[in-house]
């Protein structure tokens, strides 16, 4: 059955077009708190992962020696730091999103997933300005990433998509169950680890070759593997990314959309109350 434009699913979303003055109001609104009194702006955005990227550099690559089959391992950090930060940052943020604007929640009837889209299209804008500066760079120091690196931008826009729909989920949940917001954060450590940012699948110990299942889990199971993976194709690698990566970033970014549509509109009509 086709899904009409009134589906309230499809709502969720067509209300950012529809609503675009209020939403790009609670926009700069978020940014300007986020930036205000700053000196550099943005540039903050970008000290925080190129900071991570110097320590994990230094820990890594100089005291451990343990990437160095990975060339350009800079490059490589960075691709996976570009889209782990923008997660990290969104479902963080966006976990406390409408309790941190219960005041205008309560005194104003708008469409509330707004006020999460405008905390995840605040982090957005560090994600574009890092991966600016991944492409200018691997342009400069990686010639094979000339051909491919057109692909970066449709990619990054189902990021995008899979981050905005887990954020709604999680911003929704988090104002009928208040530990959503810290079970966000005890989460996100163990799962950084268990994300190739740090090292490639494919450079793992021989030894985890007898635990084929755990690799396969590792590779698959993260559903945030695929995305960087997919995006390092193009921006590191200089090759164009595997068809089941993009499949799965397409497929994973649908489900995510469905899914803080499907928890928003269990919990919409409560959110007033509930603040």
């Amino acid at each position: 059955m086709a899904v009409g434009l009134d589906s309230p699913r499809v709502s969720v979303y067509a209300d950012l077009f529809r609503y675009r003055e209020l939403f790009a109001n609670l926009f700069r609104r978020d940014l300007t708190a986020k930036y205000k009194g700053s000196v550099l702006g943005v540039a903050w955005s970008l000290a925080n992962p190129l900071l991570l990227m110097a320590i994990y550099m230094l820990v890594f690559s100089v005291l451990w020696k343990v990437v160095d089959d990975i060339d350009h391992y800079p490059l490589f950090l960075l691709a996976g730091l570009a889209v782990w930060v923008f997660l990290s940052t969104s479902l963080s943020a966006a976990a406390r999103s409408m309790l941190d604007s219960a005041e205008l929640i309560r005194k104003v009837r708008f469409p509330r997933q707004l006020v999460t889209f405008s905390v995840v299209a605040t982090q957005l804008v560090a994600f574009g300005a890092m991966l600016l500066v991944l492409v200018v760079v691997s342009l400069i120091v990686l010639p094979r990433t000339r051909d491919t690196v057109w692909l970066a931008p449709p990619l990054a826009l189902l990021v995008v998509a899979l981050v905005s729909g887990l954020a709604l989920a999680v911003a929704a949940a988090n104002v009928v169950f208040r530990d959503v917001e810290h079970l966000v954060t005890a989460l996100l450590l163990p799962w950084f680890f268990l994300t190739p940012i740090l090292y490639s699948i494919a450079a793992l110990p021989g030894g985890l070759d007898r635990h084929r299942t755990l690799k396969e889990l590792l590779r698959w199971g993260n559903p945030i593997t695929p995305p960087i993976e997919a995006l390092r194709a193009p921006l590191y690698l200089g090759e164009l990314p595997r068809l089941a990566d993009v499949a799965y970033l397409a497929v994973a970014a649908a489900a995510a959309l469905a899914l803080g549509a499907f928890v928003f509109g269990r919990v919409d009509d409560r959110i007033a109350v509930e603040l």
